[in-house]
């Protein structure tokens, strides 16, 4: 059972589209889900560094005051 020219194209066609479709659908999810939360969780990580820091110098001046 061999496929005419044209369905054999038709059918490409379509297997394309759709494997076009999920390489543009991957590339919006990096763009408007994963590189936000990357960025969140860094912003995050660095306040609470600087948080910890902010307290630690806190405890320091407290220490020396008394």
């Amino acid at each position: 059972m061999a496929l005419d020219p044209l369905t054999y194209v038709g059918i490409m066609t379509l297997l394309f589209f759709f494997w076009v479709y999920g390489i543009v659908s991957f590339g919006f999810d990096l763009k408007n889900k994963f590189v936000p939360a990357v960025r969140r969780y860094k912003r995050r990580r660095a306040a609470a560094k600087r948080q910890a820091e902010a307290d630690e110098e806190r405890e320091e001046r407290k220490e020396q005051l008394l």
